[in-house]
């Protein structure tokens, strides 16, 4: 170890010697300034230095002490800690481990330096903060530490010539390795041993559970001496009589009455304890205790679900470990009463309860309580009289139905979403016909004006105001997960980077894009351009957070690709997220963040913070019904003032990729450089402007349309005409629908081309349709798309003879 060399610095009798000199003349000048006889300030100043003289020689002739600090011998210092069965470090000022003994080395291989340990849990924060208590008081300690599995405690002391050292001392837990050799020798043969002299006993776990049984316990319980009780709830094998007498439920009321003796040989909260039953006489006293009413309270404290006594006065008499975690109750400071554990409005009820209960009413019956702890969900208390029992009167029961009431309220919210879903479906499907006859009246008057017209630009904005009511609808699908899609195998990376550029100018200046890209990325199978939606929906989310949180400084919009595996999904322990392989997507801000009060509510539609007239409440929502309509799963996850986080994910397409298949839609990926025809075209629409537009679209390319206003019309229309070129028909229809009409028209036509038209989703439509060689248009739709799908359908079919090329 290096050493600093030494500072030059004057010794105490040199110090002293110049403090002398340096008085002496100090008063000589003084006396001479009061007498003014220069010879008597001499004189003054001669005794001054004799004295300080004689100081001096008196401080050489006593013995010298030692100044130097005492060097330590570390060789000694570590046998003498390896006399030890406890592990013992050292370290100095610095943090440094200066030594170990060899049970250190075997606690923690390697000899890591403390508090800097592989202790489970919050272990390292307890024991750093034991280590900062050493070093202000002198002595520090931590409790309940898990190392490799072994639970410890660790004591911390200040030592040291100039206590600068701390020695750290950990100490294996004596409880663990008692309960586990207690339970080895209950199922062991010390246990037949007990056996043999009529003890049958048994090690139970805080939650009421057998851990270890003898054979005699068995044999008693189970009729059988091999079969095991382990993991069984020991109360479930027990009954009592009208006397308070404790017999096997297997032997019944005939059996023999038996004493129960509880041995709590291990402290602590979930520490397992002992019981002991021994066969008593017909006659004997209750089992358990002097009185019916202690053996009830031990039946109470077995049980597994929270059970409480209350006396006649309505004070607690005693409360089991399950009541107490229900009811969230502190065993350092329980309540009195048991109107303490619910809110204020609550209080009054219970008690009045209580007071008839404990007054003699013999039913029972169940109320709805709000607990304080956690007041926004109420939890069942049932209350019933006891009468026999003593000092108790009343018996309380409280079931711990979080889980259950966490799940109520999600099947409440996804019936919500899928009632709000149905209805989102059926307004966008009513808003597409009126929005595909605004657009196609529009683009009829467009063809008879030419740019530069007065009218012109004003049909030129009703257009392009529809098509943006075409996009909310598409909104509206996107969120009750009805919207059309075209799934792809794809990479996420290169999703987000086709979207990055646009991403850019969405941020502004203010606002900075970091993009990160996982490894070993899995491909997903879904729409580019409905992945590219959410995303930008995210980021403009995020943009508007940071700028209301930071101004003008700005922030930092983070989107990360990441490869999830089982196992991390397995470490998650999520409720929701099936176990596989996923692809993550990952955007986060550094926004205000959500409140806690809001972040339940964000997928849900039409629910917006943001000001009037700047938020439509559908961003989220068809994120949402994007990423599920994908198959995937989206969370969302903020704190107040750290920002927002939306993780997606998306499973991994373990297929390889198959080529594309022709889409259903009959939108040609290039549009025909003609789009005249000739042929006889049957149109079924029930929607009477969409008729009339289709109808005169139809005609000006030239086609002969015979329009039908419902399914029985069309058939009639059909029976007496020759067979059209093209059946073009909506899908949903009053009296007779489209699917059930083109059956009926192919048993006369098999190969009659068909060409469908709905509001609906594509998807959706074809797994209820099981009709073969048809296309699909979806609306709203513009006079030029219905012409390039009726002519893409024709030519499809083979029929190009009768369009005019």
């Amino acid at each position: 170890m290096a050493t600093l060399a030494p500072t030059r610095t004057l010794s105490p009798i040199q110090t002293a010697l110049l403090v002398t000199i340096g008085t002496g003349l100090l008063a000589a000048i003084l006396v001479f300034a009061v007498v003014g006889s220069w010879p008597f300030a001499a004189g003054f100043l001669g005794i001054g230095l004799v004295v300080g003289g004689g100081v001096v020689a008196w401080r050489l002739l006593s013995p010298a002490q030692a100044t130097e600090r005492r060097a330590l011998d570390w060789d000694f210092t570590r046998v003498v800690a390896d006399t030890s069965d406890d592990a013992i470090a050292v370290t100095d000022r610095a943090g440094r481990l200066v030594c170990a003994n060899d049970a250190y080395e075997a606690l923690f291989p390697g000899s890591p330096t403390p508090p800097g340990l592989p202790l489970d849990g919050e272990g390292v924060a307890a024991l750093t903060q034991a280590g900062r208590v050493a070093w202000r008081d002198g002595l520090g300690r931590a409790d309940r530490l898990l190392a490799n599995g072994v639970r410890v405690s660790a004591l911390v002391t200040r030592a040291g010539d100039e206590a600068d050292m701390l020695v750290w001392r950990f100490v294996v837990a004596v409880e663990q390795d008692l309960a586990q050799m207690v339970e080895a020798l209950i199922a062991g043969k010390d246990g037949d041993r007990f056996g043999a002299a009529g003890i049958m006993a048994a090690v139970v776990g805080p939650d009421g559970r057998v851990r270890a049984a003898n054979r005699v316990l068995a044999a008693r319980a189970l009729g059988r001496a091999e079969d095991s009780i382990a993991g069984r709830d020991f109360a479930r094998f027990l009954i009592t009589d009208s006397r308070g007498l404790l017999r096997f439920e297997r032997e019944g009321l005939d059996g023999s009455p038996l004493r129960l003796i509880q041995v709590p040989f291990v402290e602590g909260d979930g520490a397992p304890m002992l019981v002991a039953l021994i066969d008593e006489e017909e006659d004997a006293a209750p089992a358990i205790g002097a009185s019916a009413t202690q053996h009830v309270r031990t039946l109470v404290a077995l049980m597994p679900f929270g059970m409480a006594l209350v006396d006649r006065d309505g004070r607690f008499l005693q409360m089991n470990d399950a009541f107490m975690r229900a009811a969230g109750v502190n065993a350092a400071a329980p309540p009195l009463y048991p109107g303490d554990l619910v809110v204020r409005e609550d209080k009054g009820a219970v008690a009045d309860a209580i007071r008839r209960f404990a007054g003699g009413a013999t039913h029972s019956a169940d109320m709805a309580v709000r607990l304080k702890d956690h007041p926004d969900e109420p939890v069942a208390l049932t209350i019933a009289g006891a009468r026999g029992l003593g000092d108790a009167s009343v018996l309380l029961s409280l079931k711990d139905n979080s889980e259950e009431s966490r799940l109520k309220r999600e099947v409440a919210q996804a019936t919500k979403m899928q009632a709000v879903g149905q209805l989102a479906g059926g307004v966008a499907h009513d808003f597409n016909n009126i929005l595909t006859a605004i657009i196609g009246h529009c683009d009829l008057m467009m063809m008879r004006h030419s740019p530069g017209d007065s009218d012109y630009d004003d049909i030129q904005q009703i257009r392009s105001n529809s098509n943006r009511a075409a996009a909310l609808t598409r909104q509206l699908l996107a969120f009750s997960r009805q919207q059309t899609l075209r799934p792809q195998v794809l990479q996420l990376p290169d999703v987000v980077s086709e979207v990055s550029n646009l991403l850019k100018r969405l941020m502004g200046e203010t606002v900075r894009l970091d993009v990160s890209h996982g490894r070993n990325l899995g491909p997903v199978r879904a729409d580019p351009g409905q992945l590219e939606q959410v995303i930008v929906n995210l980021a403009v989310n995020a943009r508007d957070a940071i700028v209301q949180a930071n101004g003008p400084s700005g922030g930092t919009l983070t989107i990360q690709t990441r490869s999830i595996s089982a196992d991390d999904v397995r470490a998650m322990a999520s409720d929701i997220l099936p176990v596989g392989d996923y692809t993550a997507l990952i955007v986060s801000d550094t926004g205000a963040g959500i409140p806690a009060d809001v972040l339940p509510k964000i997928f849900e539609p039409f629910f917006t913070t943001k000001e009037l007239g700047k938020g439509t409440g559908l961003g989220l929502s068809t994120v949402y019904g994007i990423v599920k309509q994908s198959g995937g799963w989206i969370f969302a996850d903020s704190r107040p003032g750290q920002g927002a986080t939306f993780s997606i994910y998306l499973p991994i397409h373990a297929a390889p990729a198959a080529p594309q298949p022709k889409p259903l839609s009959s939108r040609a990926p290039t549009r025909p450089a003609d789009l005249w025809g000739t042929g006889t075209v049957l149109l079924v629409e029930d929607e009477e402007m969409v008729r009339a537009v289709a109808e005169r679209a139809l005609t000006r390319q030239g086609y002969t349309v015979k329009a039908a206003e419902h399914g029985e019309a069309a058939l009639e229309m059909l029976a007496a005409m020759d067979k059209p070129d093209l059946l073009i028909s909506d899908v949903v229809m009053p009296t007779m629908d489209g699917p059930t009409m083109v059956r009926q028209v192919r048993l006369r036509y098999p190969d009659l081309p068909v060409l469908f038209m709905s509001g609906y989703a594509e998807e959706q439509l074809r797994r209820s349709i099981d009709i073969d060689n048809v296309a699909f248009l979806p609306k709203p739709f513009s006079v030029q798309q219905l012409a390039e799908a009726t002519r893409a359908v024709l030519l499809q079919q083979g029929t190009g003879g009768s369009a005019n090329s």
